[in-house]
């Protein structure tokens, strides 16, 4: 049955064609000149990539040629969160269903090209249950930024074909969140296998797991510098006693709380652990500007109403906090090209007003 399913979802992502209607605009007319505020000083030349659905966490190759990323675009034939490649060059233009590289089961969770660039890694539920695994709300009743750690997950390396070819973990609990290392070795990624989410790395073939952080609360989201010897990562670590309660009783649950979070790194190996901000709120996907000393990442400390998301950099060592955008109250999942010349992001900016989450490029202006 599996294997007929497949079949079928390869089959749809192959031949069709989108035909999306007032959601996706012609080609003609998907670039437009207001997209990026007049303050955003440092975005020239931005660019939509996609018009529709949720689409998130995109990441370059290290050739800077392809991105993948996920979606939950139910006219691409998908349902819940699934990987998706698309060339940068035609993806402003391509009307074409991206090819997906996930299995259209499950539910998968953060994608990230091996330095070899004929392979991602990424997290996925597809052995354990092919339905989608229910969503976690952002936002719960009493104001808690929520995010789920299904146990369901694992890690798993596919080929540019959408071939799974190495299954990495097989822990119980959550294993996701895996970014690699520019020196092709090592992965980062956050489990739950010791009963905190924590970071831990392993070699690329998923060897040599060693445990990276060891304090109460969630680490997750990391990524390597440049040279790879650091991590920058995200962290909730709850202080007073009612908070570690709050904390734990959510951690049953399946449930961290993100309404707290500030952005830390630490040395590849877990030594020399430094808070980096402490801006209060929410802040969230950090990633490490090629130079090696700034770091990106999205916040609402700036935000009455907690949801008004922007881009900030600050140096790694907690100085030269700047706002890199203004427009729209959600802009995430931030990347620098590893060259340094272009950045992706995830904003609501130019949907129209619904709650669409597009992927955006632009050229980084230092």
């Amino acid at each position: 049955m599996r294997t007929i399913l497949l079949i079928a979802i390869a089959s749809t992502f192959c031949s069709c064609r989108l035909n999306v209607g007032s959601e996706a605009p012609g080609a003609g007319e998907r670039v437009k000149p207001d997209l990026a505020d007049t303050t955003e000083l440092h975005l020239k030349n931005l660019h939509q990539l996609t018009y529709g659905g949720n689409n998130t966490k995109p990441h370059f190759s290290y050739n800077h040629r392809n991105v993948v990323f996920q979606s939950d675009f139910h006219k691409w034939g998908v349902t819940c969160d699934q990987v998706f490649i698309f060339d940068l060059a035609h993806a402003e233009h391509d009307t074409a269903i991206p090819h997906m590289l996930s299995t259209g089961l499950g539910t998968t969770a953060d994608c990230y090209f091996m330095q070899d660039g004929g392979h991602i890694v990424y997290a996925s539920s597809h052995l354990s249950d092919e339905n989608c695994l229910h969503p976690i709300p952002w936002k719960a009743k009493n104001g808690q930024y929520l995010k789920g750690l299904h146990d369901d997950h694992d890690i798993f390396v596919t080929n540019l074909n959408g071939k799974p070819t190495e299954q990495l973990t097989s822990s119980p609990g959550y294993d996701a969140e895996a970014k690699t290392s520019p020196k092709g070795n090592k992965i980062v990624f956050t489990s739950n296998r010791s009963g905190d989410p924590e970071l831990y790395t392993m070699n690329i073939d998923g060897s040599d797991v060693k445990r990276i952080t060891n304090r109460i609360g969630y680490d997750g989201v990391a990524s390597f510098s440049p040279d790879g010897s650091k991590l920058v990562f995200q962290s909730t670590r709850p202080k007073t006693k009612e908070a570690i309660e709050n904390y734990r009783s959510l951690l049953k649950q399946g449930l961290v709380d993100q309404t707290h979070t500030e952005i830390y790194t630490c040395n590849a190996d877990g030594t020399n652990l430094r808070q980096v901000t402490a801006l209060g709120k929410t802040n969230l996907h950090p990633f490490y500007h090629p130079g090696g000393k700034k770091i990106i990442f999205s916040s609402n400390h700036r935000s009455e109403q907690n949801d008004g998301y922007q881009l900030f950099t600050i140096n790694d060592d907690g100085s030269n906090l700047e706002q890199i955008t203004s427009e729209s109250t959600f802009n995430a999942f931030p990347m620098f090209s590893f060259d340094g010349k272009k950045l992706i992001f995830c904003s609501k900016r130019n949907n129209g007003g619904t709650q669409q989450i597009n992927i955006f490029v632009a050229d980084w202006v230092d």
